[in-house]
Order: structure tokens, then C-alpha cells, then sequence
């Protein structure tokens, strides 16, 4: 079988990634897209946290899956690759847009809890950890990509990765599977 997606890609992607070009961001990776959209339409009514939100690639895609009962939170520091993912998906109703810190936010509301969790960024992910997994509803799906060698990884990199899974593996209260796909994906639900 051929790695490739069988569904059309969300309306608003044209648009974000012209502009993502132009900007020189690095692209997010289709098929992990193709997979937190899978993933959010099993959360109906549900609460999502996006950390990076990036020019908005994934962003797309997670609100291609969620239904209208919805609402994702996506979380960025750098404000003019977030502006790309407001001219291009502000219009839904269903995203709140936050420039901030990943750390900071995090750690000032650890009260929110999430039923779906895209960790894309440090903080969540290598950084603030436990936060964000304390963030997460029992049955909420924790995702985090790029855990496979990746081009752009600096010197020392995937020791980080490997301590990361490594940790991960040794979480009381989490079911989690490691694909071998796409970018290195890690799903993990809390029980």
C-alpha cells in the first residue's frame, strides 16, 4: 500500500500553503495531518489543544475533523506564522487563536482539561510534560509527531526524542502506540 490520502485535503489548506511557503516555514507533514483529522472526529463535543499552532497546516486539519459542538485552542510564540493561520481560518467560530508562550500558558491553565491534545511544539512535549498530560480528560488522546529522525533535528536531538518515548513508556495511567509512519507518530490515551 502506497503512503498517500485517500480523502480530500481541508478547504483552507490552498491558502495556508501558499502562504506558509512564502513565509519559509517548514510544511507540515500530510499524513500526520491526515491523522489528527481521523483522530478529532472521534471527539464529538470535544475540547482540543493544539500547542504550536504554527502558519495553521495541522491546525486545518484538526478542524476539518471536529464537529460544530467543537472548539480547538491552538497555542503559538511566534506571532507572524500565527497570523497566517488567522487570515486563513479566523472565520471558524470553533478556534481560539492564542499567542503566547507554550510554557506560560500551559503552566497558567492547568485547570483546563482537553479530550484531544497535539503537542507540537517543546512545551508539552519535552518541556512541560506532565502539564499537559494533567491537562488531558480520561479516554483524551495525547499526539506528538516527528519522533523518527528528521533532517532538520540538531546535534544531540535524538537522545531527547529517545528519553522522551523512554519516559513516556514508563507513564502510569496511559495506554500508548508508537508508529513507525509518517513523521514518528506517539498516540497516547489516558485511562
Amino acid at each position: 500500500m502506497t503512503q498517500q490520502i485517500l480523502q480530500p485535503y481541508p478547504a483552507a489548506w490552498a491558502g495556508i500553503e501558499n502562504d506558509t511557503k512564502q513565509s519559509g516555514f517548514t510544511m507540515s507533514d500530510p499524513l500526520t495531518c491526515s491523522l489528527l483529522r481521523t483522530l478529532a472526529a472521534s471527539k464529538p463535543g470535544g475540547k482540543f489543544l493544539e500547542i504550536g499552532t504554527g502558519t495553521g497546516l495541522s491546525t486545518a486539519w484538526i478542524l476539518d475533523g471536529m464537529d460544530d459542538d467543537s472548539i480547538l485552542i491552538s497555542v503559538d510564540n511566534d506571532a507572524a506564522f500565527q497570523k497566517i493561520a488567522e487570515r486563513n481560518l479566523g472565520f471558524d467560530k470553533r478556534l481560539r487563536l492564542i499567542c503566547a508562550d507554550g510554557g506560560e500558558w500551559l503552566s497558567a491553565n492547568m485547570l483546563i482539561k482537553f479530550d484531544y491534545i497535539f503537542a507540537d511544539s517543546w512545551h508539552g512535549k519535552y518541556l512541560l510534560l506532565n502539564a499537559a498530560l494533567q491537562m488531558l480528560n480520561k479516554g483524551g488522546l495525547y499526539i506528538i509527531d516527528d519522533m523518527l529522525p528528521q533532517p532538520n533535528w540538531p546535534e544531540g536531538h535524538a537522545e531527547k526524542a529517545a528519553a522522551l518515548v523512554d519516559e513516556l513508556e514508563k507513564k502510569e495511567g496511559l495506554f500508548i502506540t508508537k508508529q513507525n509512519w509518517a513523521t514518528g507518530i506517539i498516540i497516547a490515551v489516558k485511562k
